[in-house]
């Protein structure tokens, strides 16, 4: 697993938060089509049949199907950087960084200035806590 100081974190927040955002706007506009589209399978049963343009419902399941791999791709971009993106709705990131010898994680989420928060690997987002000066030297232990 990657490990990043926190100055290494914060510098890839610009090209995360764009990623983060193509990732959230490609599965919002999915979940958008997905939404119509059982609204018209759901109408269709209701009124026992109905005409419907195929054509136009073709274009919507290729139009989703493109969003959500344009939010996969952004994903797995992310996720190859080293970060672990923990809620895609919230923007939740989280990168792994090594602290007095032990692995934590930074957490950071979308709309947040910069990265202010850490928490422990099994404590998760609620065991969020500020940083503290362990994170603030200059070249903390890097193993990788």
């Amino acid at each position: 697993m990657k490990t990043f100081t926190l100055d290494e974190a914060q510098s890839l927040l610009p090209v995360l938060k764009s990623l983060l955002k193509q990732a959230i706007e490609a599965k919002q506009a999915a979940e958008q089509i997905e939404t119509q589209q059982q609204n018209l399978r759901q109408r269709i049963f209701l009124m026992g049949g109905m005409m419907v343009d195929i054509a136009a419902s073709a274009h919507a399941r290729a139009a989703m199907e493109s969003f959500v791999r344009k939010a996969k791709d952004a994903v797995q971009e992310i996720d190859s950087i080293g970060v672990q993106v923990k809620d895609l709705d919230t923007g939740l990131l989280d990168f792994p960084c090594l602290v007095d010898g032990e692995t934590v994680l930074l957490c950071w989420r979308m709309g947040e200035e910069k990265i202010d928060f850490w928490h422990t690997i099994e404590s998760g987002f609620q065991g969020r806590q500020p940083l503290d000066d362990r994170f603030k030297k200059s070249r903390p232990e890097r193993p990788n």
